[in-house]
This record gives structure tokens, sequence and C-alpha cells, in this order.
């Protein structure tokens, strides 16, 4: 076997499991030894279980020697962010203050991955409670990019981000209250969906309630298919998850309907934007006509100082109660940031949180009508590229702290759109930058689709990193 099996996409693998090129066993001792020599490169997982891997992999070998693979996920090594719940492991929430007793059910989306026969073989790293758009946290220190180790994978999931263009596993499950899971995919260059809010059940539930998402990262839109195929089905213990519409995502891929009309908008309002993101977008959507659409600029259908404010309140709101769960004597362990968080929340007044729930149904209803006019929305996925490792926020154009960095992904956890991004390139600093792709509620396999049309025309190479024990 020559192929570097750390290096194949999840359909990859099945492919060569099916001709019996390759084994489950082979990919995931290959996987753990990459995960070994990087751990210290790029700090990514927090917890590997080898023993339960390599059972779970002798197992899936046998199913596909017998012709009776569970899915085409089969045998494929996935982590799974340290914010959901694997049985067995504990449920760390990247904070030193959590219980890290073993939990006794796996969350929905872990359990879905395992009857299609993944093997769940690591926990990936998070900011605490994946508060930030960064990923460091006391309990585990910093996580490193791969395509630059003195860069930031983004957060919350940049863990999983970092893992999957390291070649630890070709998918990951992360989370998404913010940007938490397209963020990361972006600064990584990995494609990363936040579908309709309740397409993928979960439990238990989150903190930020109706703003959390589950979603798959991958370094394909086909992975990322394959990986809602099993994860999409419905899950009783999530009391809004939607109903199971059968879609199959993967042949949804097959071809970009023609004629689309698409909304491109290089800003939401008055935030700074990095001139190479601002011209790597702009171009990507340009490429968008040579796939037959229909592309127009537009104006952002809000007022962004609203929504921010309104997407604040709701984030800020929901960290105070961390304060209430653990005694005040303990306060000091949280991250600083976090900490100072949770305190801004509790100055909101409850008039404060009804103003915020209303700009919220006035938000959505807003981006329904532009749904209604437009099949899909183009922008930037974060407004900079990766930056300083261990650090919350980039500088902004003068020196002073960047707070709005990632105008551009909160919004449709607000109204609960499903978004996608995309990787549309590397920066002259041989960073990945993304693009963002929205459409309207029930529209999740039109963003992949709209994702793996892009992704297919413009092929990304990812890095090889200097291995260390």
């Amino acid at each position: 076997m020559t192929t570097d099996l750390t290096q194949a996409s999840a359909a990859q693998l099945g492919r060569l499991y099916r001709k019996g090129k390759a084994s489950p066993v082979e990919t995931m001792k290959a996987v753990l030894a990459r995960a070994d020599r990087l751990a210290t490169t790029i700090n990514a997982l927090c917890h590997v279980d080898k023993k339960a891997a390599l059972a779970a992999a002798r197992a899936s070998e046998k199913r596909w020697k017998n012709g009776e693979p569970l899915s085409p996920l089969d045998g494929v090594p996935v982590s799974i962010k340290e914010l959901v719940r694997v049985k067995g492991w504990p449920a760390s929430m990247g904070s030193k203050l959590t219980d890290k007793t073993p939990v006794d059910a796996d969350a929905p989306a872990v359990a879905r991955l395992r009857e299609a026969g993944a093997i769940v073989f690591a926990q990936s790293a998070s900011s605490e409670y994946g508060h930030k758009g960064v990923t460091d946290s006391p309990l585990h220190g910093i996580t490193r990019n791969p395509w630059n180790t003195g860069m930031t994978p983004g957060g919350s999931s940049g863990g999983a981000g970092a893992a999957v263009a390291a070649g630890l596993g070709p998918i990951a499950i992360g989370t998404d209250g913010g940007g938490s899971v397209r963020i990361p995919a972006s600064f990584n260059g990995l494609i990363g969906l936040k579908a309709t809010f309740g397409r993928v059940p979960a439990w238990p539930p989150s903190m930020t309630g109706d703003l959390s998402n589950t979603g798959p990262m991958a370094r394909t839109a086909l992975d990322a298919a394959l990986m809602m195929n099993a994860i999409a089905r419905p899950d009783p213990r999530d009391g809004y998850a939607l109903p199971p519409d059968d879609t199959d995502y993967t042949k949804k891929l097959a071809t970009l309907p023609k004629k689309l009309k698409i909304g491109f908008a290089l800003r939401f309002g008055d935030h700074p934007l990095d001139i190479e993101v601002a011209a790597m977008v702009t171009k990507a959507a340009r490429d968008f006509e040579a796939l037959g659409c229909t592309v127009e600029e537009v104006e952002p259908p809000f007022s962004f100082g609203e929504a921010s404010r309104a997407f604040v309140i709701h984030w800020l709101s929901a960290l105070q109660r961390l304060l209430q769960v653990f005694p005040e004597e303990r306060h000091g362990e949280f991250d600083p940031s976090l900490l100072a968080g949770a305190k801004a929340g509790l100055r909101y007044s409850l008039q404060d949180v009804v103003n915020a729930q209303v700009t919220r149904r006035d938000l959505t209803l807003v981006w329904n009508l532009f749904f209604a006019k437009y099949d899909l929305l183009l922008t930037p996925t974060v407004a900079v590229q990766p930056f300083e490792a261990g650090t919350n926020l980039p500088p902004g154009p003068d020196g002073k702290p960047n707070f709005m960095w990632s105008p551009y992904t909160p919004q449709f956890n607000l109204t609960r759109h499903p978004a996608a991004t995309v990787p549309c390139g590397l920066s002259r600093l041989g960073l990945p930058v993304g693009l963002q792709i929205a459409s309207a509620h029930y529209n999740d396999a039109l963003v992949l689709r709209a994702a793996a049309a892009y992704a297919d025309a413009h092929p990304l190479s990812f890095p090889v990193l200097p291995e260390t024990k």
C-alpha cells in the first residue's frame, strides 16, 4: 500500500476498501501514528481512544471483506469536538471546571456516525464552552493552524478544523453557534456546513440554545454530503429536530442547477475587510457566472449594527448562566475572555433580551424575503485571514484590536438559514480564504451542491507538516 491513507478523503477510503486496496485497520493505524507525531505541533486532539479505534477498525475490516459495509463511511476515522458528547469520554467543554466523569450516551450525530460504521477515534479541542472564534483554553492550551503553525485555526471548532487539514481523519464533527464550524473551516481550507437549524439533531441542548448547530467539516463537499446522509437522521432527544426528508445529499451533488440567481455582498456593514480576502472572494463570486449562474451585487437587507447587537445580547445573556452553574470561588479558573463575557451578560435587562428577540424575528423575515428573490447569497466567510495563534482578536487597520473580524457568520445563526464555507484559494501568505454560501431554509442540499461545484473547479492541495514526536 503506497497511498498515504492520512491524505485520502472519506469517499476515497470507501472506494479503496471496496476494492481491497486498503483496509480500515491500515487507515486507523496510519492516522493514529500521524496523530502521535503531530500532537505537539498543532495540539488539535485532546483525547485519542486508540484501543477502541483499532477494535472498531477490525470490525469494519470484517464487514468490508464480507461485502457488508454499513455505509460508505464504514471504517472512516472521525474526530468529535469536545462540546459534543461521546459515550465513555468526558464532556470536558474545554474547561477546568467541568466534571470529567465519562458520559453515558452518545450525542445524536455521534450515534448516527457509529451506526454508519465510522470510527469515532478522537475528541478535538475547542475554546472553553465554545465561547470565542479561536481555539485555546485553560484546559488544553493553544491549538495551531496546519497551514502555518504560528496562526490560529479559528474556532471554536478549531481542533476539528486543524485535525482534518492535517490528515488526522478526513472528517470531523463541529458545532456552530455564531460561525464555529464555518470560521475554522475557512481558516483551514475546508468545507463546513451549518445546516438549517434542526436539520442535524443535537442533544443535550446547547447553553446558547437555538443559536447552536452540529455540523460536518471535511476536505470535500462529497465527504460533507456523506456525513449529512448519516447525521441528518432524526433523534427523539432533540425537541427542535426537523422531520426526516429522505434527502440523499450525495446524489444532490451531481449538477448545479443552471440559471441560479445569486446575490453577492462583499460587506455586511461598516467593518474592516482584508484587501486580499475581498479580491479573492469577489473573483470566486464571478466564477459562479462560469458555472451558468447570474450573479448580482446586492446590499444586505438589514441594519448591521442592530443585527450585531441582537446577536451579542443572545450570546452573552446565555454565557452568564455559567456564573450560576459554578461557584463564585472557582470563577477565576475560567478563560478570562469567557468570564468577561459572562459578566457582561449580567448587565442586560429583560427589555434588552426581548428587544433582541424582536430584532431576530425581523432579521429572519427580511432574509426570507431576500431568499424568495435570490437562490443563493455569496459573501466572505471571515473578513480577515488567519491571525496569530493564542490571541483572541486580530489587529485592525488602526492597530487596535479588531472586534468586527467575523461579521458574516452570526447572521444565519440568528435566522436559522443554512450556510456553508468553501475554500476559494490561498493568500500570498499561503493561508486559506473561505467563501460563504447561504440560502433559504431547508435548502441545505443546494448549498452543498454549490460548494461542490465551486470546489470541484478550484481544488486545493493541503499542507505537508513537519512531524515531531
